[in-house]
């Protein structure tokens, strides 16, 4: 049986954006310099918009083969969902639910770090980096995660969908300008919860994976607030100091053939493959894991002495 015919027709969402993305981004540059809150690099938003110019290309040539797979697995599909205000209601969840553990193993796992590095390598914050998009999603198979949906029986363009609805709401929360939202912030992902999302900072260190729902986070211990004594530092924790459009989008990939070519067995192909970013057999390098826990012994370390000193 074919998938449901949608009742109206479904808009690229994400590619009629794009001038407003632009025009946003030019916006913010002119209030930035006037207002001197917050700040921009030229060459690094111009790495970004070239990243995101790539991305939209090389996402083109690729977005048939990725729905067809969608659609091949919704021939297996456990029930048929018709579109109505409820499923679409549900979809809406569940695509959010299925964003949340993508951007949750893309930051535990390597092989998908490997595509998403490229969004949290400016150490800028503003809207020039939403476009700092991976040209590597297709063969870096993040694009699994969302499978399962078609599989429930949600038919695939439903699914596509709201993912292009989610991917639009996240541009606008890449910024410095905009401060809290008040009761806002318990429910949706918001400016303040992806500014930690893309420090370094330890305290804030794999934390806030929301899309557009910031209850996820909530319900499987991942949320961090973001604190007014602790500004977030931007970027990853070994910045690459480069401007270059192919190393941005390429060099963990280069990373992980150099550590798998020189690994000494099949364990540690499995760890440099899979292991969380920073993985070594030795335990040398760092990883998000080791630098939380060395903060944390500091901040135990810290903490009689600032009694001591009251």
């Amino acid at each position: 049986m074919d998938a449901p015919a949608a009742p109206f027709a479904i808009p690229d969402v994400v590619t009629l954006a794009i001038p407003f993305f632009v025009a946003l981004v030019f916006a913010e540059m002119i209030y930035v310099r006037v207002t001197k809150k917050g700040a921009y690099d030229a060459r690094d938003a111009g790495a970004s918009l070239m990243m995101g110019l790539g991305n939209s290309i090389i996402g083109g040539i690729f977005a048939a083969a990725i729905l067809a797979a969608h659609y091949a697995v919704y021939e297996f599909r456990i029930f048929t969902i018709p579109w109505t205000w409820w499923s679409l209601a549900l979809c809406f969840f569940a695509e959010d639910f299925a964003y949340y553990w993508f951007h949750r193993v893309s930051h535990e796992r390597r092989w998908f770090w490997a595509s998403h590095v490229v969004h949290h390598s400016s150490q800028h914050y503003n809207l020039s980096t939403a476009l700092r998009q991976t040209w590597t999603n297709a063969i870096g198979v993040t694009w699994l995660f969302w499978l399962p949906l078609s599989f429930i029986g949600f038919p695939p363009l439903m699914t596509i969908m709201f993912s292009g609805i989610s991917l639009v709401y996240q541009f606008w929360i890449h910024t410095e300008s905009v401060k809290r939202l008040g009761p806002l912030e318990w429910v949706l992902n918001t400016p303040s919860h992806h500014r930690v999302h893309h420090a370094t900072n330890p305290r804030y260190l794999d934390a806030n994976y929301a899309g557009v729902l910031i209850i996820w986070d909530r319900l499987f211990g991942t949320f961090v607030p973001e604190r007014d004594d602790e500004k977030p530092r931007y970027g990853i924790i070994s910045n690459l100091g480069s401007f270059n459009p192919f190393r941005i989008a390429f060099h963990e990939w280069a990373g992980i053939w150099r550590d798998v070519t020189h690994a000494k067995s099949m364990r540690e192909v499995f760890g440099y493959m899979f292991g969380p970013p920073g993985w070594s057999p030795d335990g040398s390098r760092k990883t998000s894991a080791s630098l939380k826990a060395a903060w944390a012994v500091r901040q135990s370390a810290a903490a009689p002495a600032s009694i001591a000193a009251e």
